[in-house]
């Protein structure tokens, strides 16, 4: 198991999302403070509260605008060069998860206090496999 897969299991273990846990795995190799980080990527956590796009997804995606992002409105290569590490990385998570939305990987819509309650281990299940993938994928893509 890589460093940064640890790294974001302790993270989320301690109590951040999935968006946290992700993005303050690879921070540090950014020179990101990680409290900033963390506080950026904390609404980003079951699928921004509404179910939407995986906070680890989200995560990622941040990772990947660090790496490749465009700062400067006129470097349009660095916005295409971030565009496309984010589409390849969008469609490896689709392809091995079947999906980049939080309600489909768990299975409920997280705004649905009832289904929760229905399956209250369910997040301990579903979410370090999403956090793991998103990892694996960005070290794969060379992160």
């Amino acid at each position: 198991m890589s460093d940064k897969i640890e790294k974001a299991r302790e993270l989320f273990s301690s109590g951040f999302n999935c968006a946290q846990a992700v993005a303050g795995a690879f921070g540090a190799q950014f020179g990101m403070d990680e409290q900033l980080l963390m506080k950026v990527a904390s609404g980003f956590g079951g699928g921004m509260r509404c179910g939407e796009v995986c906070g680890a997804v989200s995560g990622a995606v941040m990772i990947l605008g660090l790496k490749y992002g465009q700062s400067l409105a006129q470097d349009t290569e660095s916005k295409m060069r971030c565009y496309e590490a984010t589409t390849k990385f969008m469609n490896e998570y689709q392809k091995q998860k079947g999906t980049v939305l939080c309600r489909e990987l768990l299975g409920y819509d997280v705004r649905d206090s009832e289904a929760r309650a229905r399956f209250p281990d369910r997040q301990k299940e579903v979410c370090p496999k999403a956090i793991e993938t998103a990892v694996l994928i960005l070290e794969e893509m060379g992160l």
